[in-house]
């Protein structure tokens, strides 16, 4: 095979159209746009529109409620630990912790803490320290003879929140 003997595959690669360049072309004067109307000018956004009929996002039904106060945790599961120890990102012995997970690389933006999810198997005795944890990763990593601290979220002393009761 030689460099100057590639070609496309038959039908591959379309010639470009050629719009507005005289009568005989087939597409000359109005460029296949049609006469006048919104779709002839240019600048058309008419997605969703539907000729002054109500839009169907406006008739359906508003649906749902989301939380603006929702805390969000980044995932890390007990297979993916088991894995950064095996690989040697991770020291078994260490108390694993946020830093360390994200020295592993196995979390990248921690926003509202770190969660433990069960998915995987852990083999290794390892004490992490987290933000969340379900129970069966609790579970898990009980029964591989390791130990799950849960910090609680920081909470809002009570002189922040607006209470002025001192009387």
């Amino acid at each position: 095979m030689k460099l100057n003997e590639l070609r496309d595959n038959p039908g591959a690669h379309k010639p470009a159209k050629r719009v507005g360049r005289g009568a005989g072309s087939g597409l000359g004067k109005t460029a296949g746009k049609g006469h006048k109307g919104q779709s002839a000018r240019s600048g058309v956004a008419i997605n969703g529109f539907e000729g002054g009929q109500m839009p169907i996002h406006r008739r359906l039904p508003k649906r749902g409620f989301k939380n603006p106060f929702r805390k969000e945790f980044a995932p890390v599961n007990v297979g993916s630990i088991q894995a950064a120890i095996d690989a040697g990102k991770l020291d078994a012995k260490k108390t694993i912790d946020i830093a360390a997970l994200q020295a592993a690389g196995l979390v990248g933006r921690v926003r509202d803490g770190v969660r433990l999810l069960a998915n995987g198997e852990l083999k290794a005795k390892v004490k992490v320290d987290v933000s969340g944890a379900s129970a069966a990763a609790i579970a898990a990593v009980e029964k591989a003879g390791g130990s799950v601290t849960v910090a609680a979220p920081a909470a809002k002393p009570a002189d922040e929140a607006g209470d002025s009761s001192t009387d």
